[in-house]
């Protein structure tokens, strides 16, 4: 049997989120100082709200907010994609460099909509996923 959750950093969305964000930062790092302000920021910050948004859903400690926080993590991930979409078309990002990131964006995908399933199941609460 798996152990409790004791914390959001027991939790296989929060690491993998965590990763990605270390994974954006560096894929990142080489590019123009002129984009430090436009879509480096933008990937960044993105990046960086999914592990967060996790991590404070999960401390309000009730289950509906968690909920809706993972929601808004699902949304940065859909965001943070755009945004390297967006950086391969323009050129500023290789597709080689963005494979290992679009691997670890769909299998966050995955997790955080398992995890919704999870706590919904728990709430007896039916909404989509």
């Amino acid at each position: 049997m798996a152990n409790a959750i004791q914390s959001y950093k027991d939790l296989s969305a929060w690491q993998k989120g965590m990763t990605l964000s270390v994974l954006c930062y560096e894929l990142t790092k080489t590019l123009s100082k002129e984009e430090m302000y436009g879509l480096v920021a933008q990937i960044r910050r993105a990046a960086v709200s999914v592990p967060a948004n996790i991590a404070e859903g999960h401390g309000r400690e009730q289950m509906r907010p968690f909920v809706q926080f993972v929601r808004v993590a699902q949304g940065s991930l859909k965001e943070l994609e755009t945004h390297l979409l967006i950086a391969e078309q323009v050129g500023l990002l290789h597709s080689d460099a963005l494979a290992g990131a679009y691997a670890v964006i769909d299998e966050i995908g995955r997790m955080l909509r398992a995890l919704i399933r999870s706590l919904q199941d728990k709430l007896g609460d039916p909404a989509e996923v």
